[in-house]
């Protein structure tokens, strides 16, 4: 039987086709297969990350926005500065330390929020929730601590400085340049469970002084479970960046709350042998 040339190249065009059809059918699954796992990988890594990023704010650190003047020069309004919740916790709450705390109980005035829309709104309130956005600071206040559980704080003495269980201190490596200490004379004890707290810009801070009108520390001082963390760095602006100090120096000759020299009472030296 005589072979037809013409059948035989069809035969082998046809077959051609067909292997071309399979390699581009197994070329597009592949593709798919590959843009369908990178995909799941970055939703993974994605909701890894958010995961990640809530528990680091909600039991390490958060970041916060500074709204008010009244921590100048020390914080300026706009900076983003990064609060440790470690502290307290296992590191111990000092005087000088500056906190970031809920409201107590109408010491702030209702603040407008800017209204984005609903997608933009949600989406700043999603990235704050979750520690990606620095929170707005809404519903909370940042001072700096100067008196602790049992501490006999008073303005002033005769140089108008602060008194601390008896001991004057010197605040002049954090006041705003040209603020007195205070302008408002108080003598209170702090509480037990509550901490005195005040702005580095005694002039423009709404703090506990003017939150205590019995003049006896109950109402003005904080509870320290009201406390989110203690503010450690500034992360912006850039060149503003750095350590928050706490300035331990100026407080370090303070008595302990309760002792003679803070109740005013004489001390009996130990005799030389």
């Amino acid at each position: 039987m005589a072979h037809d040339p013409d059948s035989a190249h069809a035969e082998a065009e046809d077959s051609h086709k067909d292997r071309v059809r399979e390699e581009r059918v197994r070329d597009e699954r592949g593709v798919g297969a590959r843009l369908g796992g990178a995909v799941r990988e970055t939703v993974v890594v994605l909701a890894m990350a958010l995961t990640l990023s809530f528990v680091v704010k909600t039991f390490l650190i958060q970041a916060f926005f500074i709204p008010s003047e009244s921590m100048q020069n020390t914080l300026l309004v706009g900076d983003r500065v990064v609060v440790s919740k470690l502290t307290p916790g296992p590191f111990e709450l000092k005087r000088g330390d500056i906190v970031v705390f809920a409201d107590p109980g109408d010491w702030l005035s209702p603040t407008p929020v800017t209204n984005r829309g609903a997608v933009l709104n949600g989406l700043r309130d999603a990235m704050m929730f979750v520690g990606l956005l620095p929170d707005t600071s809404e519903g909370h206040l940042i001072k700096r601590v100067i008196g602790m559980p049992g501490d006999h704080v008073q303005c002033c003495d005769a140089e108008g400085r602060l008194l601390v269980n008896g001991e004057p201190i010197e605040e002049s490596a954090y006041l705003k340049p040209g603020v007195n200490p205070s302008d408002m004379e108080f003598d209170i004890t702090v509480p037990s469970g509550r901490m005195w707290v005040m702005g580095d810009n005694r002039s423009d801070s709404s703090d506990s002084r003017y939150h205590d009108p019995g003049g006896t520390g109950s109402d003005g001082s904080v509870p320290l479970d009201l406390v989110v963390g203690k503010a450690v760095v500034t992360v912006w602006p850039f060149d503003r960046a750095g350590r928050l100090s706490t300035h331990e120096d100026v407080f370090s000759q303070v008595p302990d709350a309760g002792s003679n020299r803070s109740l005013g009472l004489p001390v009996r030296e130990p005799h030389s042998s």
